[in-house]
């Protein structure tokens, strides 16, 4: 696909890996919408990334079908179309399965599971008329499980399934679906702050390289799922 002027939406848009990708397709060319759950963040995290004709920030809620809805309204009104989505949002508590809260289990579940299919549901005809890609952002968490892990790997374990079976129901309209799958990213993810110990990680730009380069593949080829690792894991 020809990355100039086209129009993606990124969930968890307003730092992290899901900030790195949007960086990454401005730099390409592209405009972008992102979201978060408070409007005055995610406007104040689009201003990074240029104008308004290039980037806007919105406010949403990935756990209501609702916010999304809106969400997608307000980039089609802003920029006419929309060819590529990262649904990227989503929170990790971590606890043994028998200290795990209910909140803490309902709070994994509507944001990384549920928010990925209302992402899908609100986009999905304009990416018809796009023959556009929907990209979700799972973690290495949804092939390997851990301790204390139970609700994390119970949500990433269901994103991989769910993009996989859309990946198969959606390329008959000619829309790519794939899953990315990474391993320790340096973000503030989990209260984590990023520093130079963090150097060995994944980077987000290098997601954001990773999803452009998905989007430049020709448009016979799919890959549709993508298990990502730092080269060389930190030694304790």
């Amino acid at each position: 696909m020809s990355l100039e002027n086209k129009v993606a939406y990124i969930t968890g848009g307003t730092k992290g890996i899901g900030l790195g990708v949007a960086k990454a397709l401005v730099a390409v060319g592209m405009r972008v919408a992102i979201s978060g759950r408070d409007a005055e963040t995610a406007k104040k995290a689009a201003a990074t990334l240029g104008d308004e004709n290039i980037a806007i920030g919105l406010a949403s809620d990935v756990s209501k079908l609702v916010d999304e809805e809106a969400a997608v309204k307000e980039i089609i009104a802003k920029f006419g179309q929309l060819d590529v989505v990262l649904a990227n949002a989503g929170v990790g508590n971590f606890a043994p399965v028998d200290e795990m809260t209910e909140e803490q289990w309902h709070q994994m579940i509507n944001t990384n599971l549920n928010g990925v299919f209302h992402t899908l549901k609100a986009t999905v005809e304009p990416l018809k008329k796009s023959h556009g890609y929907y990209i979700t952002l799972a973690s290495l968490a949804g092939t390997n499980f851990f301790a204390n892990g139970a609700g994390y790997n119970a949500t990433k374990f269901g994103v991989v399934g769910f993009t996989q079976a859309a990946m198969l129901d959606l390329r008959q309209y000619d829309i790519k679906v794939s899953t990315i799958m990474p391993g320790s990213v340096a973000t503030n993810f989990n209260d984590h702050t990023p520093s130079e110990k963090d150097a060995w990680k994944i980077q987000p730009e290098d997601i954001g390289q990773m999803v452009v380069d998905l989007l430049r593949m020709h448009p016979r080829t799919l890959p549709s799922k993508i298990e990502v690792r730092p080269s060389r894991p930190d030694k304790k």
